[in-house]
């Protein structure tokens, strides 16, 4: 008996399920955006930068850049240390269908010219140019 509730309440329990670009992101509508890092989240199986955005009439507004996990990220180039808080950055990737402010980033880059690719499910974004 005490099994079969366990397995009731795992049953009910929310579950996060791995999705794939299609399922949430629009290839036809590629987003790039200036904006200034607020926060990096090193999560699985996304990792996730934050950014302020300014638009044309001076009103910031915050969005979430999906990225690939922090694992294939380190494979990348990235670490720790490589998106401060502040960064100045430029993302090209793809919005969320529903419209959110929220994308699926192909890649970053810094005012420098570095450019690190986010390794997610956006097409392209698995490597390769520069690092």
């Amino acid at each position: 008996m005490k099994f079969l509730t366990a397995c009731f309440l795992l049953a009910l329990s929310p579950l996060e399920a791995h999705h794939s670009f299609a399922a949430e992101f629009d290839v036809n509508k590629p987003v790039k955006l200036r904006g200034i890092v607020t926060e990096m989240e090193w999560t699985n199986p996304h990792s996730w930068i934050h950014l302020d955005v300014k638009g044309p009439d001076g009103e910031v507004t915050g969005w979430m850049i999906e990225g690939g996990s922090p694992n294939a990220l380190l494979r990348l180039g990235f670490n720790k240390s490589a998106l401060p808080k502040g960064s100045d950055v430029v993302v090209e990737g793809f919005r969320a269908k529903d419209g959110a402010n929220r994308a699926v980033g192909q890649f970053v880059a810094f005012a420098d010219g570095r450019k690190l690719f986010l390794g997610g499910s956006a097409p392209g974004a698995q490597g390769g140019g520069d690092k």
